[in-house]
């Protein structure tokens, strides 16, 4: 199966409300590798690598994340995979 790389900036609510321990619970329970991170903007950086089908998933969640967040825009940049993780974690 085809792996891929999404490089996801997420926008709204996202901050103080688990959106980054959800995320790596979803990318752990899906098998991606990865990481999540807050920014200084006030919005959620996500880089999640694997098997197309599974990072797919991990965007549509993202896009409605965590139930007391509030999600207002989610860019992503397709990238080619590069398998630098082993595993997914918070930054």
């Amino acid at each position: 199966m085809k792996k891929v790389r999404a490089h996801i900036f997420v926008s709204g609510q996202v901050q103080g409300v688990c959106f980054r321990i959800d995320t790596q619970q979803v990318a752990r329970e899906l098998g991606l590798t990865g990481w999540v991170k807050n920014l200084s903007n006030g919005k959620v950086e996500i880089i999640a690598e694997g098997e197309e089908e599974k990072v797919k998933q991990m965007v549509d969640w993202v896009k409605q994340g965590p139930p007391v967040a509030q999600v207002n825009n989610v860019d992503i940049e397709w990238q080619k995979y590069k398998g630098e993780f082993k595993s997914f974690h918070i930054l």
